[in-house]
Order: structure tokens, then C-alpha cells, then sequence
């Protein structure tokens, strides 16, 4: 089983957090800017799949937002590294995703390329899709999310603006993935 879902990582804006300061002081949380020449993203766009049984996490980070095409590559992406590492389910090749709604989710692209990659991967032995699409408007159901809230806290710096590389080397850090050139979002 394994729990996909899309999250962004704010270069500026700060994480909810709880803390304790001198009674009688108020805390302030000063508001980041990056410079006007800064080549950056103010937020990076990252695809994310979480398996319960052994705590680990798969990313791909993206050049853009996501869209069909993009999810599309990352299952794929995904599915390469399910099979890589052996993971079954049923005593069949098969991958149990959990995700939500969103509309590159659901959209006739996606359906289609889940479709004839099953089809493909049965002919030829490979990690099957069996797509598990949670309620509308419940991402709490998501046991991923609670984990891009503690990713987020775990990789902030009050200090100073963290370059899009260092946000990406913080994200995989913490989550103890390996830092992946970003996927594409080609745009035909």
C-alpha cells in the first residue's frame, strides 16, 4: 500500500509551529523575501510516496507544478523502483495507491496511461496500479499528509531564504531519499 500525493515547498513562507517565550513578550515571526534577481522558485513542486510497511519515502521533485504528464512520469518513475526493490501485494506484482482527487489524478490522461501500463505490465511482468482514490475533500484520510507537515517544520530556517538546491537537499534529507534531478514538466 502506498499513500501518493503532491505537496509544495515554500522557500519564504514558514510552517505552523508552537513555542514558548518570556512571559509578557509577544513572539514575531518576520516575513522572507527573496531578491528580484534571485534565478529561484519561490516554491518547488514535489511528488511524494509513502509506504507504511517499512517508513519509507519516495520523491521526485518538479520543474513546474503538477500536471498529467508530470504524475504520469512519476508513476512510472515510481513503479521502476517498486519493482527494483521487490515489493508485492496479493502474490502479484501490484502497487495499491492511495491518492486523492486532484484533477491530474483523475483526468483521462492519467486513467488511460495507468490502463495501458497494467495492461503492459502484465504482459511483461511488472508493477501493476490498482488505483485506491480517496473521498472528495478528506485529505486528512491521507496518512502522507502528516508527513509533509513534519517535512516542512524539520526543514525551516528562520535565519535567512534557503536556495531552491538547499530546500531540495533538506526535503531528502529528512525523508533519507536520494536527491534526484527534478522531473520536467514539458509542455507540448
Amino acid at each position: 500500500m502506498g499513500y501518493l500525493d503532491e505537496t509544495w515547498w515554500s522557500r519564504l513562507a514558514q510552517p505552523s509551529l508552537h513555542a514558548w517565550g518570556e512571559e509578557g513578550k509577544p513572539m514575531k515571526l518576520h516575513g522572507k523575501a527573496v531578491a528580484k534577481d534571485d534565478p529561484d522558485p519561490k516554491a518547488l513542486s514535489c511528488y511524494g510516496v509513502w509506504f507504511p510497511g517499512d517508513e519509507r519515502m519516495l520523491l521526485r521533485f518538479v520543474t513546474g507544478r503538477p500536471v498529467s504528464a508530470v504524475t504520469t512520469e512519476f508513476l512510472a518513475w515510481a513503479c521502476g523502483q517498486l519493482k527494483q526493490h521487490g515489493k508485492t501485494a496479493w502474490l502479484l506484482t501490484a502497487w495499491l495507491l492511495t491518492w486523492d482527487n486532484a484533477s491530474w489524478h483523475v483526468s483521462q490522461h492519467v486513467r488511460g496511461w495507468i490502463k495501458a501500463h497494467n495492461r503492459a505490465a502484465k504482459k511483461e511482468g511488472g508493477v501493476r496500479i490498482v488505483v485506491c482514490p480517496l473521498p472528495t475533500k478528506s485529505p486528512w484520510l491521507n496518512p502522507i499528509e502528516p508527513k509533509w507537515l513534519h517535512g516542512k517544520r524539520a526543514i525551516l530556517e528562520p535565519e535567512r531564504v534557503l536556495s531552491a538546491l538547499e530546500v531540495r537537499e533538506r526535503v531528502c534529507a529528512h525523508f533519507q531519499c536520494d536527491l534526484l534531478a527534478p522531473i520536467a514538466q514539458n509542455l507540448c
